[in-house]
């Protein structure tokens, strides 16, 4: 999951993500954009995570990190993103990529 994930970022498509909720307790699908996997430098645990751009949240379009235990599955869509729509800060990401100003 973690390689689909990673080729999602290179490709810049978007991705449909199955994930376990633990603040709704329950299974939701989510479109989203890979954005980044590594630790967290907000979370107190610094385990690896799933980075993500949530597309379809409920209140609003947020960031979507999730440990890969959390994750059920990834598919890539044939859409894809443009990092503008939701990059708004000096990037310093984990995962090498070319995303041009947005690397």
């Amino acid at each position: 999951m973690i390689d689909k994930f990673i080729g999602a970022i290179h490709s810049k498509n978007k991705i449909q993500l199955t994930f376990h909720s633990k603040k709704d307790g329950c299974t939701l699908t989510r479109t989203c954009a890979p954005m980044d996997y590594g630790s967290s430098s907000r979370a107190h645990d610094k385990s690896d995570r799933f980075h993500t751009w949530d597309y379809d949240s409920d209140k609003e379009r947020h960031t979507l990190s999730l440990l890969p235990n959390q994750v059920i599955s990834i598919e890539i869509l044939p859409q894809t993103f443009d990092p503008a729509e939701f990059v708004t800060w000096k990037p310093s990401w984990i995962v090498k990529r070319d995303w041009g100003v947005y690397s």
